[in-house]
């Protein structure tokens, strides 16, 4: 456990440190918001109505940003197969390292999310199950992104072929966490999508790491 904790606060405080990746998935996140009123026009009831998929889908292309740089810096400078020697298991390695991910990027896109949700006219009401089914599923954004992240961290031009990897994982995520958002303000309630959403960052939790490590010990021979 010392050796994971020491692990994650090192991935963390090289995230924090750089910046580069961080800032520009929130940046993303921001533009992409900030334009799509431009492009639909003033109606204010469409884009109240689609407005919780739009808040997803642009936190799911800002948080791809970032991955790239998941495993493929620890590799360019030799470390990862220092780690890799290491005394900790590969998944808990990969644990670590998407558990970093998530804490510095899928948290700081969830927390601004309430900012830019009114840009969008977001009606107040949805504003609680939107930031419940962003908490909920970013792990799964994070931890499955590794797995795309372990799979092309030594191919050229990573950054297309690890959306075309990651995307479709993130399909489940993002029809469960929409229809979370809907069904919380409709009679039926929110308890069954938000148990699937759940269950979907819990099966991630497990299988992500499991497959990034077999993928980087695959690389590495």
């Amino acid at each position: 456990m010392t050796c994971f904790l020491t692990l994650l606060r090192r991935d963390l405080g090289l995230a924090f440190r750089e910046g580069g990746a961080i800032g520009t998935a929130l940046g993303f996140y921001i533009v992409v918001v900030a334009l799509m009123p431009l492009g639909l026009g003033p109606d204010l009831n469409l884009l109240a109505r689609i407005a919780p998929g739009v808040l997803w889908i642009a936190l799911l292309l800002s948080a791809l940003l970032s991955l790239p740089r998941l495993i493929e810096t620890d590799d360019e400078d030799g470390s990862l197969e220092a780690i890799a020697l290491g005394p900790l298991p590969l998944e808990l390695v990969m644990a670590a390292k998407a558990l970093a991910h998530w804490i510095a990027t899928g948290i700081p896109l969830t927390l601004m999310t309430p900012a830019l949700g009114l840009l969008l006219n977001l009606d107040l009401a949805a504003y609680p199950m939107l930031l419940a089914t962003m908490v909920i599923g970013t792990p799964a954004v994070s931890f499955l992104g590794a797995i795309g992240a372990a799979l092309t961290m030594r191919a050229k031009r990573s950054g297309l072929l690890l959306a075309v990897l990651v995307l479709p994982l993130y399909v489940p995520t993002l029809i469960f966490g929409i229809s979370a958002i809907s069904s919380g303000l409709g009679p039926g309630g929110a308890g069954p999508s938000l148990l699937i959403l759940g269950a979907i960052s819990v099966a991630s939790l497990v299988l992500g790491p499991l497959a990034a490590a077999a993928a980087v010990r695959a690389q590495l021979g």
